[in-house]
C-alpha cells in the first residue's frame, strides 16, 4: 500500500479537483439535467453521478491507499480498515440545484484516524471556494476567514429553519435574532465560518459527506461545531450518520447549547 501524502499536499490535489467538479457541475446548472428520486424526499441528478464519477476517479487514482464515502457511491466496510478516507458530497443541497438556486456545493475532505485535515466546500454558481487545513487555518478564495465573535443572542444572525429559530427566542429574554436558510448544509456551516451568519444548527440527522469538509473549515476559522449536545463529531463510523449538528463561534455555541438544550422540540 502506498505510503499517505502530506495533508498540504491532499489540500492542494483537492482544490484542483473539486474546481474541475464545480465546472462540470455547472454544465448541468439550470440546463434541466435529469431527476429522479433515491428515496422518498432524497432527490439526485445526473450532475450528481457524474461529479462523483469525476471526484472518484482522480482523488482515488492519485491516493489509492485512501478510502472513500461519497452520497452517490454504494458504500462498502472496505474504508473502515482505512486510517485516510476521502469523504465528499458531489453536489450538497440537489434540491436547490435542481430549482435553479446557487446554494449548491461541491464538498470533499481527507479524513485521518476520524477526522479532517484537508477540506474543500465549493459553490461554483457564486464562485465562492472555501478552504481549510488543519493547523494552518480556514479561506476563502485564498483570504483568510474567521467566524464572529458574538456571544449571545442579541441581533445574531441564524442560519436555520423558522421553525427552529422560532421555537428557539421563544425561549430566550433578548432581542429576535435573524435568521435565514439555505439548502446545502456545508454551505451553511462555510458561512458561519466566514463570519457572514453568527451561527447555524439543525436537528435533523446528517450524514458524514454533509459535514466533515466544513467542519475543518469552521473550526480551523476559529468556531466550534458539535451535535446539539456539544458532542464532537468522529467521521468514517461505519453508520456515517451524525444525529444534529451545531457550528458556531466558542461563546455562541455554548449559548445555543444551553438554549437548544432546553427546547422541547
Amino acid at each position: 500500500m502506498a505510503s499517505p501524502a502530506d495533508p498540504a499536499d491532499d489540500l492542494a490535489l483537492l482544490r484542483e479537483v473539486v474546481l474541475e467538479a464545480g465546472a462540470l457541475a455547472m454544465t448541468y446548472f439550470r440546463a434541466d439535467p435529469k431527476t429522479w428520486t433515491k428515496t422518498a424526499g432524497d432527490p439526485v441528478t445526473e450532475a450528481d453521478i457524474a461529479v462523483d464519477t469525476l471526484l472518484r476517479e482522480r482523488l482515488t487514482g492519485a491516493r489509492p491507499g485512501y478510502g472513500w464515502l461519497s452520497e452517490e457511491t454504494e458504500d462498502t466496510t472496505e474504508r473502515l480498515a482505512c486510517r485516510h478516507v476521502w469523504i465528499v458530497d458531489p453536489i450538497d443541497g440537489t434540491r436547490a440545484f435542481i430549482e435553479g438556486r446557487p446554494e449548491f456545493t461541491v464538498a470533499a475532505a481527507m479524513v485521518e484516524d476520524g477526522r479532517p485535515k484537508a477540506g474543500v466546500v465549493f459553490n461554483p454558481a457564486t464562485d465562492e471556494f472555501y478552504d481549510a487545513l488543519a493547523g494552518a487555518g480556514a479561506w476563502l478564495n485564498g483570504a483568510p476567514i474567521a467566524v464572529t465573535r458574538r456571544t449571545g443572542f442579541d441581533g445574531a444572525k441564524l442560519l436555520a429553519s423558522s421553525r427552529m429559530v422560532r421555537r428557539a427566542i421563544d425561549k430566550l429574554t433578548t432581542a429576535p435574532v435573524t435568521f435565514d436558510a439555505v439548502n446545502s448544509i456545508a454551505y451553511r456551516l462555510a458561512l458561519v465560518a466566514a463570519g457572514r451568519f453568527d451561527a447555524t444548527f439543525s436537528l435533523a440527522a446528517k450524514s458524514d459527506w454533509d459535514i466533515a469538509a466544513a467542519d475543518l473549515i469552521l473550526t480551523e476559522a476559529g468556531g466550534m461545531l458539535s451535535d446539539v449536545a456539544g458532542q464532537p463529531f468522529v467521521y468514517n463510523s461505519r453508520r456515517a450518520r451524525l444525529p444534529s449538528i451545531l457550528g458556531a463561534g466558542p461563546a455562541m455555541h455554548a449559548a445555543l447549547v444551553d438554549v437548544i438544550g432546553g427546547v422541547d422540540w
